[in-house]
């Protein structure tokens, strides 16, 4: 066993000595040990129960007969940190994820994993560390939040964020405003839509890290966590005895089956920013090329709030993530011989038919014939931007209008709360970028107040979206501003025209125009000069390469 190395010999008597300082007896010693990475906290809705799921996977591995050891893992709130400086540290708090978990893995020589995340940045964070690592790991999330309920209809958290855009122009009162806030969030789970969190849980689905119904049982269904959370720790002792390893699992088939569902169900636009960090954990280049392919041939079969009315406990009533992809597999676009952490794809799917087509559509009669995600390109974006194209009304896939410039975020709330934006605009929010924010901030704050006030404008950025976002929306424009990519030479007034369908993302400017303009361009100053994110601003590789250290 990988442990013996801190438990065996004359020389680990004092290391067993500690071990027996916090109960272990020497019979746990004779197991497997499994670091059992929790990342609970009292300040992420989705994580505030997690101690819960973890002691029911600590009883999963001991029944299994290895002994479980917790160790912690951070996590930021998203929303919470939406909006103000905190959001420069969720894309950057992934990097510490992995790091901090290959330090705790190594340093106390686990022979196993078992990963408990929910939301964001923990997902992809802990994939990449089992990726790295490469021992016997499974992923367990603690399951998404229900809907809330107001006025008799199902409503999540990017209502409320769209609620203050009501509320701003004056289309509802500050007493609704409250009444929605209090009733969108009703319990512990990772945000009910289908935004980065629950994307990423049924991604884990997809990509075999991570049992059947991880993605979609509810966390308010504590019976079904505990038993998958149960099932997940007696699965990573199967594991170790097989010496079936994450690299073994995250193969080219499982990304592409992952990318496949992706864009089946129309996930968050993030996904292109994290499936890449995690092959290249894995050892595997993901193209962003590829994601444009596989979108041209894999039906759009689930709208999902917040580009539908459905959230993520009604798919999971329709059969969740292996009906989606036994569904897609009539056409031939899954690899059913790709391995999971329990047994193949094919096997999980050949009995997890759809059982309500109102939530998940045929194949062959989608809500469209191609994915939920697009990969632009043009002389905007040389290194391609990303819509999530499933949230993009039809009236405004294409769509020309004079840029609105503005190089923070805060620049362009203040301008859109002001009423200084104008049907037609094309808001440019730019030196958003993983080096230039540092740390790719989401603009969900932006696009709900658009959204809620109802303007027609598109916006575009070198940051990001949250997977609550909707609209004409386009982020990881590349390269981003702070490395002089064509973003950071637009001035007020030039003409942007977005194509989504032809792919396209163009300033209506010359080639000789464009480079008199980068010719005369000059870096600006960082942001931040010290500190974790001034370390992070150096390291960090474009969005169009997963935003990864380099």
């Amino acid at each position: 066993m990988r442990s013996d190395i801190v438990k065996k010999g004359s020389t680990r008597a004092a290391h067993r000595s500690l071990f027996y300082a916090m109960g272990y007896t020497p019979e746990d010693l004779q197991k497997p040990l499994i670091g059992v990475v929790n990342s609970f906290n009292e300040i992420i809705p989705g994580h505030a129960h997690l101690r819960d799921i973890c002691e029911a996977v600590k009883l999963g591995i001991s029944a299994a007969g290895g002994t479980p050891i917790e160790v912690p893992a951070i996590g930021v709130c998203d929303g919470i940190a939406m909006g103000h400086d905190g959001m420069k540290f969720s894309l950057a708090s992934r990097e510490l994820i992995v790091d901090s978990i290959e330090a705790q893995a190594t340093a106390h020589a686990f022979d196993g994993l078992v990963l408990i995340p929910n939301c964001d940045k923990i997902v992809p964070g802990m994939m990449m560390a089992a990726a790295r690592l490469n021992i016997p790991s499974v992923v367990v999330s603690g399951g998404p939040m229900l809907p809330g309920r107001y006025k008799g209809k199902n409503l999540g958290l990017s209502n409320t964020f769209e609620a203050a855009g009501l509320f701003e122009s004056g289309k509802i009162d500050a007493q609704e405003l409250d009444a929605i806030e209090q009733a969108s969030c009703p319990g512990c789970g990772s945000c009910s839509g289908l935004f980065t969190a629950n994307t990423m849980n049924c991604l884990t689905e997809a990509l075999g890290m991570g049992l059947p119904g991880n993605g979609t049982v509810p966390a308010a269904y504590t019976g079904g966590r505990r038993m998958l959370a149960k099932r997940a720790g007696a699965a990573v002792m199967k594991l170790i005895e097989q010496d079936l390893r994450p690299r073994d699992i995250l193969t080219r088939k499982a990304f592409e089956n992952a990318i496949m569902v992706d864009m089946a169900i129309g996930g968050s636009s993030n996904t292109v920013l994290h499936l890449p960090a995690i092959a290249h954990e894995a050892g595997i280049e993901l193209p962003l090329s590829l994601f444009d392919e596989i979108s041209a041939k894999t039906p759009y079969i689930t709208k999902m709030s917040p580009g539908g009315a459905h959230f993520i406990t009604d798919l999971n009533e329709a059969g969740g993530i292996s009906a989606v992809m036994n569904e897609l597999s009539k056409l031939g676009l899954i690899h059913k011989d790709a391995i999971t952490v329990s047994g193949t794809i094919g096997e999980r799917i050949e009995h997890a038919p759809v059982s309500d087509h109102s939530i998940i559509k045929p194949s062959d009669a989608p809500y469209r014939p191609t994915g939920g995600i697009a990969i632009l390109g043009g002389n905007l974006a040389p290194d391609n931007g990303v819509v999530k194209e499933s949230a993009v009304t039809e009236d405004m896939l294409v769509f020309e209008g004079p840029a609105r410039v503005f190089d923070s975020e805060e620049a362009a709330v203040d301008a859109i709360i002001g009423k200084q934006i104008k049907d037609g605009d094309v808001v440019v929010i730019r030196y958003e970028g993983p080096k230039g924010g540092p740390g790719m901030r989401e603009m969900l704050n932006p696009t709900a107040l658009i959204t809620g006030m109802g303007l027609r404008v598109a916006l575009l950025t070198d940051g990001r979206f949250s997977g609550a976002t909707r609209g004409a929306c386009i982020g990881h424009v590349s390269p981003e501003a702070m490395d002089g990519g064509p973003i950071a030479l637009l001035e007020e007034g030039d003409i942007i025209a977005i194509d989504i369908p032809k792919r396209a993302l163009n300033v209506k400017l010359s080639d000789e125009e464009l480079a008199e303009r980068k010719a005369k361009w000059t870096q600006p100053e960082p942001k931040v000069t010290k500190g974790y994110l001034s370390r992070y601003a150096k390291l960090v590789s474009s969005a169009s390469k997963g935003a990864v250290f380099e």
